[in-house]
């Protein structure tokens, strides 16, 4: 059995000889534990007590949902502005027939 060395001067860099060992996709645990889509979720809409102030009343100013506010910040990347409301407004009807967040609470609720 070859010694484990350093790679040294003139080696090739290709791949080993030794077959290594896959490793699983989903880690060390099982996969409800590696997509824990609940842990996600809160980690998610749980912002600290300012933010979510701050981001209620800009809500409130647009006449969106603290809901649909915060899903356009992870959704786009940026903040709405009072050009987007018109179109935020518009998906509401979408997102609840797709079942979406608008119009109703999570509490409770099993995310799976």
């Amino acid at each position: 059995m070859p010694s484990e060395r350093p790679i040294g001067i003139g080696h090739n860099g290709g791949p080993p000889l030794k077959e290594l060992k896959r490793r699983s996709v989903t880690g060390s645990g099982g996969v409800g534990r590696y997509f824990d889509w609940r842990f996600a979720h809160r980690k998610a809409w749980k912002k600290p007590r300012d933010i979510a102030l701050r981001r209620e009343e800009k809500a409130e100013a647009l006449g969106l949902t603290y809901e649909e506010y915060s899903l356009e910040i992870m959704e786009r990347g940026y903040h709405p502005q009072p050009e987007h409301a018109d179109a935020i407004k518009a998906k509401r009807a979408e997102r609840r027939r797709s079942g979406g967040v608008v119009g109703q609470s999570l509490k409770g609720k099993r995310l799976t």
